[in-house]
This record gives structure tokens, C-alpha cells and sequence, in this order.
């Protein structure tokens, strides 16, 4: 991994810089250029400059270059993955797993590149033809979060340089060093200088409101807090910019009085417990049917105290949460929740370190309206609500307002699809613990976002229709 990280050239000898530390050890692994307003502007100069060369590149061209990113990142899986496990923490599963799921982005983006869409017809009058057509929207600001910070790039940058547009990318600063490895990746592959630009930088919201200032700048697509996605949207209506937002989660986790346990439990530990529950996506509330809900965590528990929690070096299944301000505001959450009559039934160990480590843990008798099932924890805890009918379950979730994904367990998959169908989330995982896919069109509903990513509708996300009226006299 040094060389690896070596090859990268993060810094230049007097440049601006911030450390990038391991929260599994607290160690500083890096030391990256630290981008301001000025390097801000400068990225959307050179993204303007080659914009209209990579528009009219052929989509063929496009798609060659996607695929051989593709082939680049499975190349680079490993030393990729071992850049996520010293800057994020994740696990060695996990950080393999992200690396594999975060190519999969350009392979399924260069088929769609080939693909154009459009139409033609006969105006209903006579007199004219329509043709309809799409075109790249233009120089597109991306933002990114650290939790994934190779999938949440490659799920941007793709889709816009499969549609002809390019990109400035801001990724977190707890994690930039993936973001730039894969900036490089692309460069190999034949990306010309210009079409994707990295600012990794702790002015956040300077370099952001830089690029949504700039007339240049046609798109922002933010994946991120709820929070921080209202600022941007605001700041985007100023000049009417296209937005894409991926937004929080409160994920319920249902299970059914007639579900398979086992499956369930299965599903579980992956909704939850998949990079230590810091995922948008993660199971935050879990409603089990009164009739099972014994057995089922009493499953459950057993297997979240025999999760092993520690470095990534140590081959622990759960890696450290991302600060010592995130261990904070979740362990707060679990305090709350006792206080107001919750109980931790199970609890993994963790093993001695210096590093930002919370225990698994699991929540019973916690009340259906507790506190910590209004937000998004961030972390691996699993508090536990029994319910009795159906009813009163769609209107215990729904009460939400957020609206990103939902999963079911249930023995009669009808049953399923009408408590799936029933529920406001943009995704619901029906006997199974995981939901997202290239092919399938990410996203929320209410507070959780605008948009959608992956499938066909990820690339579109960075075009805008257009029509030619062609006169044809009758």
C-alpha cells in the first residue's frame, strides 16, 4: 500500500496541506493538498476548456474508456482496497467488496453510453417533424461522502462522463486519497486532462459555493446529510442548477410473524452491521412481529456478540466508526434510549485500541416512540420494536420523514410486496439485506433526496432534453 499511496504524489514540498488519519490507529497515513477557492475556479476552468472536446467524443470512445477503467480498478482491487481500510477503517471484506461494487460503475455506464436515447415523430397538426434528443448538461460539481469513498465517486463520475460531461469532484476530507487513486485510474485509461478534476479540501463549503456560483457549472450532484442537501439546494436556486441529491436514512428492518428466522437474521447482520451501520442505506429501526420478536433476537444477538471488532490489519469484521465525534453522538443515542426505558440485550466485545470503536449492539424494549428511531444513528446499534398488525405497522414507518430504503421479511413474498409497495422509501430489499445494484435506480423519497442513481435514469440525471422542430410541408 505505500508504494501504492506513494505513486499518487498527494503532496508537492511547501503546498497547503491536511493529514489524513487512520480512525482505526489515530495515525496520520497522509498528507493531502488542501484545495481552496482559487484551486476551486481553477478546476472549473479546466473542466469548461474540455468540455466541448469530450461532448463531441464520440459515445464509443466513452464507453472504451469506462470499460478500461473497469479493468483498471479490478487490476488495482487490492491495493485499492487497502487505501479504503487505512483512511476509512472498513474492514478488509468491506473495503473488497466497495472496490468491486465501485467498478461495477463503469462497466454498466460504458454499455449505457452506446445507448442514446431520443425520438421522432409526425407533429398531430401536420406540417412539422419533432425530433427529440438529449445532450450533456455541462460541467457537473460533485460532492461526496466518506463512508464509500470509491462507490460514491464512481456512482458520479461515470454516469457524467458517459453522458459527455465533466466533472469537479469535492470528496470528504476524512477519506480524499481514494477519490485521487481513482482520478488517476481514470488518466490511464485514457480520460483527457481536464474532464475530471479532485479538490480535496477542508473548506467544504467554500469550494462548493465557489462552483455553484460559477455560471459554468450546470449540475451539482450531492450525496450527504439531509442537512448540508437543504444548503445546496438553496444555494443551486439561485442560478436554477440541476441537483441530484442522495440524502439520510432511517431504514426500517420488518420481519414478519411468518418469516424465515434465518433469513432474517442473515439479512439483518448485513443491513445493519455492513461498514459498521455507517451507510445511508443501513437497517436503523427494526420491527419484528410480537409473535417472534423473542426468538428473533435472541438469533440476532448471538450473532452480533460474536462479531469480532477491531482494526482491518487484525481481520475484524467491524471496523472503527469514521471520529471520536461520531463514537460520541452514538453512544449518546444508546444513553438516551436506556434512560427512557430501552435495554442492551447483546453486545460484541472489542478489542483494545486507540481507535474510534463502538460495540455492536442491540436495543430491546425500546418503545415505538423512542427518540432514537427518529435519526439516523450511523453506527452498529439495533433497536428493536415489536408490533401486531399490519396497519399499525405502515404507520409506524411511514411517520418518518425520511424515505430511503426499507427491507422485508415476510414468508408469503405477496405479503411482502404489499408491505414493500405500502412503505415510503426509493428502494426496498424484499427477503434480502441488501438494495443497491448498478442497474437499479438509486434514490429516496421526501427527505431523503432528489433523483436517482445507477440504471438507465443515472445517466439522464446528467443530460437535458432537446427537440427540433424540422418544418415538412404537408
Amino acid at each position: 500500500m505505500t508504494t501504492y499511496l506513494d505513486s499518487l504524489n498527494l503532496t508537492k514540498a511547501g503546498a497547503r496541506s491536511f493529514d489524513v488519519e487512520n480512525p482505526a490507529t489515530r495515525e496520520v497515513i497522509a498528507h493531502v493538498a488542501d484545495g481552496d477557492t482559487a484551486d476551486a475556479t481553477a478546476a472549473v476552468n479546466a473542466a469548461a476548456d474540455a468540455l466541448t472536446g469530450w461532448r463531441r467524443t464520440p459515445a464509443r470512445t466513452r464507453s472504451e474508456i469506462l470499460t478500461r477503467a473497469f479493468e483498471l480498478m479490478i487490476r488495482d482491487r487490492e491495493p485499492l482496497a487497502e487505501l479504503i481500510m487505512a483512511e476509512n477503517g472498513k474492514s478488509r471484506a468491506d473495503a473488497i467488496s466497495e472496490i468491486t461494487y465501485a467498478a461495477e460503475f463503469f462497466r454498466w455506464f460504458a454499455e449505457e453510453a452506446v445507448r442514446s436515447g431520443g425520438d421522432y415523430g409526425a407533429a398531430p397538426n401536420g406540417g412539422a417533424r419533432t425530433v427529440v434528443t438529449h445532450r450533456p448538461v455541462g460541467v457537473a460539481a460533485l460532492v461526496t461522502p466518506w463512508n464509500f469513498p470509491a462507490a460514491m465517486a464512481t456512482r458520479k463520475i461515470a454516469p457524467a462522463l458517459a453522458a459527455g460531461c465533466t466533472v469537479v469532484l469535492k470528496p470528504a476530507a476524512e477519506t480524499p486519497i481514494t477519490a485521487i487513486a481513482i482520478a488517476h485510474l481514470l488518466t490511464e485509461a485514457g480520460v483527457p486532462d481536464g474532464v475530471v478534476n479532485v479538490v480535496p479540501t477542508t473548506d467544504a463549503a467554500g469550494v462548493v459555493t465557489t462552483w455553484l456560483q460559477d455560471a459554468r457549472v450546470r449540475k451539482i450532484s450531492f450525496t450527504g446529510s439531509t442537512g448540508v442537501g437543504r444548503v445546496l439546494l438553496r444555494q443551486a436556486a439561485d442560478r436554477i442548477v440541476n441537483s441530484s441529491m442522495e440524502l439520510g436514512g432511517n431504514a426500517p428492518f420488518i420481519v414478519t410473524e411468518d418469516a424465515d428466522l434465518d433469513a432474517a437474521v442473515a439479512g439483518a447482520m448485513i443491513a445493519k452491521f455492513r461498514n459498521g451501520g455507517q451507510a445511508c442505506t443501513a437497517a436503523n429501526r427494526f420491527y419484528v412481529h410480537a409473535d417472534v420478536v423473542d426468538e428473533f433476537t435472541a438469533r440476532f444477538g448471538e450473532a452480533v456478540e460474536a462479531l469480532s471488532v477491531g482494526p482491518a490489519s487484525t481481520g475484524a469484521e467491524i471496523g472503527p466508526l469514521i471520529s471520536q465525534r461520531a463514537v460520541e453522538n452514538v453512544d449518546a443515542l444508546v444513553r438516551d434510549a436506556v434512560a427512557a426505558g430501552a435495554r442492551i440485550s447483546h453486545r460484541a466485545a472489542v478489542a483494545e485500541s486507540k481507535g474510534w470503536f463502538y460495540p455492536p449492539t442491540v436495543l430491546v424494549d425500546v418503545s415505538a416512540d423512542a427518540a432514537i428511531l427518529d435519526q439516523e444513528i450511523f453506527g452498529p446499534v439495533a433497536p428493536i420494536v415489536a408490533w401486531h398488525d399490519d396497519a399499525e405497522l405502515i404507520d409506524l414507518i411511514n411517520a418518518s420523514e425520511m424515505g430511503l430504503a426499507a427491507y422485508v421479511f415476510a414468508g408469503q413474498l405477496q405479503r411482502a410486496m404489499r408491505i414493500g409497495e405500502e412503505v415510503d422509501a426509493g428502494m426496498v430489499g424484499v427477503n434480502r439485506g441488501l438494495v443497491s445494484d448498478p442497474s437499479a435506480p438509486f434514490g429516496g423519497v421526501k427527505q431523503s433526496g432528489l433523483g436517482r442513481e445507477g440504471a438507465r435514469c443515472g445517466l439522464e440525471e446528467y443530460t437535458e432534453t432537446q427537440y427540433l422542430s424540422v418544418d415538412w410541408p404537408v
